[in-house]
């Protein structure tokens, strides 16, 4: 299929009213540092992941209406607890897959990891 060669997401930018809450918001609730941006980088703070892309039919439901960067994590209950902790909100709770808020207001949403057997 024809396309950009090697094209891949390379960042998931979230703008913050309150930069030092949001930069907490996610490196608190994944476990990452957020270093701050080297001047050729612009100016704020990230780290570096790989994330996949996909398409859905738009709906009317929670993350059915707008693009949502997905976190996968090993357990979705104890996530949301600390999203709500750390100052978000939780759109649609569920056990495989959640709707949230940072605490600036950015959609996003969380995946529970596949159990390993």
């Amino acid at each position: 299929m024809p396309g950009v060669p090697a094209a891949s997401l390379s960042l998931i930018e979230f703008p913050a009213d309150d930069p030092e809450r949001a930069r907490r918001f996610w490196s608190e609730l994944l476990g990452v540092e957020l270093r701050e941006r080297q001047q050729s980088e612009g100016e704020g703070w990230q780290t570096s992941s790989a994330a996949a892309v996909g398409v859905h039919p738009r709906g009317s439901g929670p993350g059915d209406s707008f693009s949502l960067p997905y976190f996968t994590v090993e357990d979705i209950a104890q996530a949301l607890e600390l999203v709500l902790a750390l100052g978000g909100t939780v759109i649609h709770p569920g056990t495989r897959w959640a709707i949230c808020k940072d605490s600036e207001g950015s959609p996003f949403g969380l995946a529970q990891a596949p159990v390993r057997e």
